[in-house]
């Protein structure tokens, strides 16, 4: 009954366009959710072989050595926290964030194509960890390089810690009951660390050498916790990145460095600028043949809009007046400009 009810719910809200405009660019993210907490449920006679000694053996193909192991080989409480609060908590509740500050200081329309690429990048992630199932790090260091089976329960591995420091059962009993204990291979905490850095240097500059800095810290943590190998990393780093320029070459709105809130945008540009900008005013010179006015913002030339004097399609008058001599002017105010 309750995920019925739930299911309806859902159905109602995308009925109503109120609500519409926030449940549509959800959906990924909710499918995302659904394909993931539900793979507990494939047989596992369904299921492809476990790889367990691919990862290390790419890990010291390309680094010469286990860096997971190389990172946790030193543990301190301190240590524990720092990595904690990217990998435990920023890791859940960080994209929200980063979500209301681009809803309130980015560009209309940023949010939809972030909650959309966020939720694409993980379905696409959650595809390849089901169809290619790798062990992590934990499983090296309880059960050496031996066969493994879906009978096996997960690990929390460096999060124990963080539960008998704090007295709780937060880690432990979730991770043990994971729906993808082998699910390593690619890292979504690195895929989404990277996506959202890339998010938030879009749309704030600025603020690059933090969401880098961010991503590094994400990175750090997921193999001092014994959750990821580095080649795991650098693969979700990597479809983040796809997922990311994808996003900003086709739906991504272009920011307006003069603007601080959203409420001061007059108008939004889609996808990358053109070199010098001619492909935007043939595109406007497009729209005004076609006759079409359904994205008035997007509409005009390109010195128009980059001015922000005017609208690009003035309600009063003809976007052509004053460029051409197809103006609104009379025949008679016409005949006395020739004659003069």
């Amino acid at each position: 009954m309750v995920k019925t009810g739930a299911a309806s719910l859902v159905m109602l809200g995308l009925l109503m366009p109120v609500t519409r405009q926030f449940l549509l660019p959800f959906l990924p993210i909710l499918t995302w959710l659904v394909f993931f907490f539900n793979a507990r449920f494939i047989p596992s006679e369904y299921r492809p072989h476990i790889w367990v000694k691919v990862l290390p053996a790419l890990e010291n193909i390309f680094y010469g050595a286990n860096l997971s192991n190389v990172l946790s080989a030193h543990q301190h409480v301190v240590l524990d926290v720092l990595a904690w609060i990217p990998y435990g908590l920023l890791h859940f509740g960080g994209p929200v964030v980063w979500a209301a500050i681009m809803f309130i200081f980015a560009a209309p329309g940023t949010v939809p194509v972030y909650a959309r690429t966020f939720g694409y990048l993980n379905i696409a992630g959650v595809c390849i960890q089901l169809i290619f199932p790798c062990s992590p790090p934990w499983y090296e260091n309880l059960y050496g390089l031996a066969p493994a089976n879906y009978s096996i329960p997960g690990s929390p591995a460096g999060l124990r810690r963080i539960d008998q420091l704090l007295g709780i059962d937060m880690y432990t009993t979730n991770f043990t009951a994971s729906p993808l204990v082998f699910g390593a291979f690619p890292s979504l905490h690195s895929g989404n660390a990277v996506l959202e850095a890339l998010f938030m240097s879009h749309c704030f500059p600025k603020l690059r050498p933090f969401a880098i800095a961010y991503a590094m810290w994400m990175w750090w943590a997921t193999m001092y916790l014994s959750h990821h190998y580095a080649v795991d990393l650098v693969v979700g780093a990597f479809m983040a990145a796809i997922a990311f320029y994808i996003a900003r070459a086709n739906f991504l709105p272009r920011v307006q460095m003069d603007k601080m809130w959203r409420w001061q945008y007059d108008y939004v540009e889609i996808g990358e600028a053109a070199p010098g900008g001619y492909e935007y005013g043939l595109t406007g010179l497009r729209t005004e043949f076609r006759g079409d006015s359904s994205d008035e913002w997007t509409a005009g030339s390109s010195s128009s809009i980059s001015s922000g004097s005017r609208t690009p399609v003035d309600e009063t008058s003809s976007a052509w007046e004053g460029d051409t001599l197809a103006s609104q002017a009379s025949d008679s105010e016409l005949s006395e400009v020739i004659v003069r």
